[in-house]
């Protein structure tokens, strides 16, 4: 009787055993679900849609446990399940559930989009000649690529009232991952608008005719100049772009002087281009080079 009831205990241990991975020193218990999560999306990754049996064999753990790292995944929308492809003829029964991973969860493993991004913007500066013509062809692309951003934004940021269309373009720019906001800014007549992540930071910091564009854009799309502080692809934490009021008395008289010949790590301040619906009477626009684009004062 003792002799079973030591071997029950034994096999009770390896059934918990078998179903979490064994402890880490150091580590919590969140701390450890989420590593072995993470092993889980990376062997499906690796290997292609899988099951749970296979997963389990792959890993060393039981089918119960991947199943509720596999629930958790789905709920967080980074695999789903499918049906698995079968070639030929079926058989019967039902055919065997695996489990995929999502764009969403192709996209938290490592990417090389940023270096892709990188090798073409060269391959365009080449391609023109390189030095000035090069530097030339790259602002045209960032320039096109900034047209056709403004494009989706324009009629959202028109329908808002003008002192609300820098949070409607903080809004439309957090749709596509910028993480904005629109604030007030330190001093009086003006707004601040903060981009918290950059999801061009790595290209943009070899090619900074990409901060220039876009604050090109900005400006036309606000309908006034406006003065780019900071950017995360020279080293600040957020991209900070200076929007002065477009309410009348709200600007204090010596602002566009002022700003003319403010170097910023945005480059001098960028407006409208000549003739466009920023560009301010009696105001000479200025356009940072892209050696110069995206830097702050020394």
């Amino acid at each position: 009787m003792k002799n079973r009831s030591e071997h029950a205990q034994r096999e009770g241990s390896r059934s918990v055993d078998a179903t979490t991975e064994a402890p880490h020193p150091g580590l919590s218990a969140s701390e450890e679900q989420h590593g072995t999560r993470d092993r889980v999306a990376r062997s499906i990754l690796d290997h292609g849609p899988s099951s749970a049996a296979e997963l389990a064999e792959r890993l060393g753990l039981t089918q119960a446990a991947v199943r509720r790292h596999l629930d958790a995944l789905t709920a967080d929308r980074m695999v789903e399940a499918r049906e698995r492809r079968v070639r030929g003829a079926r058989g019967r029964g039902r055919p065997a559930r695996v489990f995929a991973l999502t764009d969403e969860g192709r996209e938290s493993f490592e990417q090389a989009y940023d270096q892709l991004a990188v090798d073409a913007l060269w391959w365009i500066a080449r391609g023109a000649g390189g030095g000035e013509l090069g530097e030339a062809a790259v602002l045209a692309f960032a320039r096109a690529r900034a047209a056709a951003l403004a494009e989706r934004y324009r009629a959202e940021i028109e329908r808002a009232e003008p002192h609300r269309r820098t949070a409607a373009l903080a809004t439309a720019l957090s749709r596509d991952g910028f993480a904005a906001a629109a604030r007030s800014a330190p001093a009086p007549g003006g707004e601040q608008l903060c981009q918290h992540h950059c999801p061009v930071a790595h290209a943009a910091e070899r090619f900074p005719q990409l901060c220039e564009a876009e604050t090109e854009v900005f400006s036309r799309l606000l309908g006034t100049h406006v003065q780019r502080l900071a950017t995360i692809a020279h080293g600040d934490g957020v991209c900070t772009t200076f929007v002065p009021s477009t309410t009348p008395g709200d600007q204090p008289r010596d602002h566009h002087r002022h700003a003319a010949r403010s170097p910023s790590r945005g480059g001098r301040p960028t407006g409208a281009a000549p003739g466009g619906p920023g560009t301010a009477p009696n105001t000479t626009t200025k356009t940072a080079s892209p050696r110069t684009a995206g830097r702050n004062p020394a």
